[in-house]
């Protein structure tokens, strides 16, 4: 009986080993992925907002030509130019013709003729702006980038003509269907009446005949860690060393990438290092690409609009500048804060630099300071020109960040644009 029950038990063990055997054998085993592919950037925790990019496309400034040669500007933020543009955006534009530049006295036409002139500064590929504004682009203009739009009432016959300028400053395209009447164009002038006059010698730099008032605001801010980028950067932060400048700079590495985070600046620069491809950078795809990537690094802290540099470094290079309120912010070389910078190669990120400083909305204090106009102005400009070495292309109202050890003060500047794409600030 014994022999027969150790037979039995044998062979329930031979049977159950079988059993294990197949499962061993046949069944899909899981493993857990470790790491992602280089190109693949992981978002670790939230830092900031995300942003669309139709939010961060829009004027730098609104020009109204009321005609007798009187102006006025608009800037953004102002409850005027936001109602202009909503309503230009909702027109259609279409059936572009191609005209050369000179083909119109331009000075002529903003002097004597009532229009409304769009200013995107450092240009705008129209494949971007077909995300704010309902325009039909034949292949030739859709790959154009525009640094303006002007819309104004024409002649006796009172037509209205929409041109939408090449950056390169030699095109115009003029949309030969656009739902505007003389109507719609002399209502949105309406908004124009009785506000601040400006003047024009050129028709590129428009000056206040008066002083204008601007906000002074000092703002309570926080500051990301370098350990907080470092994870947010890096596939493995493990797997980094670090490495401690003279001057106080930290620099993390995984052999390939560097988060270089400048302390006393409250300034990181990451650098991915990308092999240059033959195909051609499509800039629309990289500032998509280049928005994308803020939204998972960082996030937006404000009001940014894109700028895209006159004289961009290898590759593709995609920046985005602050705004507190109407008005851009701009860095010195003291201190840098106010945009996000970008360089693309073929819609992968290889540089990416900004401030780690993130400022919150509530203001500790305000006040109103007047900045110069008119003359005054004008004779700051012709000082300033006597030292530069380079022309002045712009002159706007901006603010000057000022940090202290837990604010940040935003003082009103007359600010300059030069001729080699960077900005100064008039004194």
């Amino acid at each position: 009986m014994i022999e027969k029950m150790k037979s039995v038990l044998l062979a329930a063990l031979v049977v159950l080993s079988l059993v294990q055997s197949y499962f061993l054998s046949y069944s899909m085993p899981y493993f857990e992925p470790i790491q992602k592919t280089e190109s693949n950037y992981v978002k670790t925790e939230e830092m900031g907002p995300e942003e669309k990019v139709e939010n961060l496309i829009f004027p730098d400034q609104m020009i109204l030509h009321l005609g007798e040669g009187k102006h006025t500007l608009f800037s953004p933020d102002l409850v005027f130019y936001k109602e202009i543009y909503k309503r230009l955006q909702g027109r259609k534009f279409d059936g572009f013709q191609r005209h050369p530049y000179n083909m119109m006295d331009w000075n002529r036409v903003r002097n004597e003729n009532q229009g409304i002139e769009l200013r995107f500064s450092q240009g705008v590929p129209i494949a971007l702006l077909q995300r704010v504004m309902q325009i039909q682009a034949d292949t030739t203009f859709a790959e154009e980038v525009v640094d303006r739009i002007w819309i104004y009432t024409s002649g006796d016959n009172e037509d209205v003509r929409s041109l939408f300028f090449s950056a390169k400053g030699d095109i115009v395209y003029e949309a030969t269907r656009a739902d505007l009447t003389v109507q719609d164009v002399k209502q949105h002038l309406v908004f124009g009446e009785g506000w601040m006059p400006y003047h024009s010698a050129d028709g590129k730099i428009y000056l206040p005949d008066e002083p204008i008032e601007m906000v002074q605001a000092t703002l309570p801010y926080q500051t990301f860690t370098s350990e907080q980028m470092q994870r947010n950067l890096f596939l493995d932060p493990s797997t980094t060393r670090m490495i401690q400048e003279k001057d106080g700079s930290e620099i993390f590495t995984d052999g390939k990438r560097s988060l270089q985070v400048k302390q006393d600046q409250k300034w990181m620069i990451f650098s991915d290092p990308i092999a240059r491809a033959d195909n051609k950078n499509d800039l629309s795809d990289n500032v998509l690409s280049a928005v994308q990537f803020v939204n998972q690094h960082g996030g937006w802290n404000g009001t940014y609009r894109l700028a895209i540099p006159q004289h961009p470094a290898e590759g593709s290079e995609v920046m985005f500048q602050q705004y507190y309120g109407a008005y851009p912010i701009i860095s010195s070389d003291d201190f840098r804060f106010g945009h996000i910078r970008l360089v693309m190669q073929q819609s992968v990120v290889s540089g990416y630099e900004r401030s780690l400083i993130h400022v919150e909305d509530r203001a500790e204090s305000k006040s109103i300071r007047t900045l110069p106009g008119g003359p005054e102005l004008e004779a700051m400009i012709e000082q300033y020109r006597k030292n530069s070495s380079y022309g002045i292309e712009a002159v706007f109202p901006a603010y000057r960040p000022v940090l202290a050890e837990e604010s940040m003060s935003l003082i009103p500047v007359w600010a300059v644009k030069l001729k080699d794409g960077t900005t100064d600030i008039l004194r």
